[in-house]
């Protein structure tokens, strides 16, 4: 069974990605107005009939996180209450992710908070990509499609195979879906251990395996101050390794971030368009689509059909 007429709107934090989706499904992106009253207040007004309609809504929560959470917010109550038939919030990049638990005293659960929100806004569902942590999915009380960006990684990734490539996880937290790009590329895995001294910068402790004269791949979901992939990779190399190469699915820099991947430890940076990335000229950030996947998970739930048996990688 089939439900209503396939819709995709966007809002306003990555159009480009939003139009690549729409064109893969076959479909035009809904006009709709998203803009901005003088006072900072979002309005929208959707300009087409979807009553009854399969709405998916493609916004990712970056920077600025607050504005693309509250335009995200305003759109799902506006085809909400032009009567549309199902409210799927396809976010790409999932915004507070890191702010997942209680880790220090009378501190927010900000994930939680924004999943309820989300639910209470009247999102039917969600559809993401790459959580910093698998286990936001159980804050939802709606389901939640959670897709990976490893099959783009790793298909790409075989243009660059080198002879002796290891995979390595930044932090402990990282070690699973390491684990995962390392069955799937058939190669050992590595770790590096670190202590995060403050929301900028990093301690790296130890490394664990072997990396003397091999390429390296470093894995993780996301880099904003490029802290962590920094402080891995120069310790990388101290311990001999030959490149370092990370692939990384949320690629939110900020101005550090950019200065230290000029550092030269890092020597490429594979990321994704799940936010718009500005590569700013420099040859060593390489930016993949998600389009596809995206594209291909939306028509799944439309025709309601397994997401997970179509994105499921191993050891997932």
């Amino acid at each position: 069974m089939m439900n209503g007429n396939l819709k995709i709107l966007s809002g306003g934090s990555n159009k480009p990605l939003a139009k690549e989706i729409a064109d893969f499904v076959g479909v035009p992106l809904v006009s709709a107005i998203v803009t901005t009253f003088p006072d900072g207040e979002t309005f929208t007004q959707i300009q087409e009939n979807v009553r009854g309609a399969d709405v998916f809504i493609v916004q990712s929560t970056c920077y600025p996180a607050n504005h693309n959470i509250m335009e995200l917010l305003i759109m799902i109550d506006a085809v909400k209450r032009a009567s549309a038939g199902r409210i799927t919030a396809v976010i790409p990049f999932f915004g507070y992710a890191r702010q997942d638990r209680k880790d220090k005293p009378r501190v927010p659960i900000t994930a939680k908070l924004v999943a309820n929100i989300l639910a209470a806004a009247g999102a039917n569902r969600i559809l993401t990509m790459d959580l910093h942590s698998p286990q936001i999915t159980g804050f939802f009380d709606i389901p939640v499609d959670h897709i990976y960006a490893a099959s783009v990684f790793c298909d790409y990734l075989q243009y660059l195979r080198r002879e002796k490539l290891t995979v390595v996880s930044p932090d402990i937290g990282g070690l699973k879906l390491a684990a995962a790009y390392a069955d799937m590329l058939n190669c050992p895995l590595g770790i590096v251990a670190k202590r995060r001294t403050d929301a900028e910068n990093v301690e790296t402790l130890a490394v664990i395996g072997d990396m003397k004269g091999h390429d390296i791949l470093l894995v993780d979901d996301m880099t904003e101050t490029g802290g962590t992939l920094n402080g891995a990779a120069k310790v990388l190399k101290e311990n001999g390794a030959k490149s370092v190469i990370a692939a990384v699915t949320h690629g939110v820099l900020n101005e550090r971030g950019y200065e230290r991947l000029q550092e030269g430890y890092v020597d490429k940076l594979i990321t994704t368009n799940t936010t718009p990335v500005d590569t700013r000229g420099i040859a060593m950030i390489e930016v993949l689509s998600v389009a596809k996947l995206f594209g291909e998970a939306i028509m799944r739930i439309h025709h309601n059909e397994s997401v997970s048996s179509l994105f499921k990688i191993k050891g997932f």
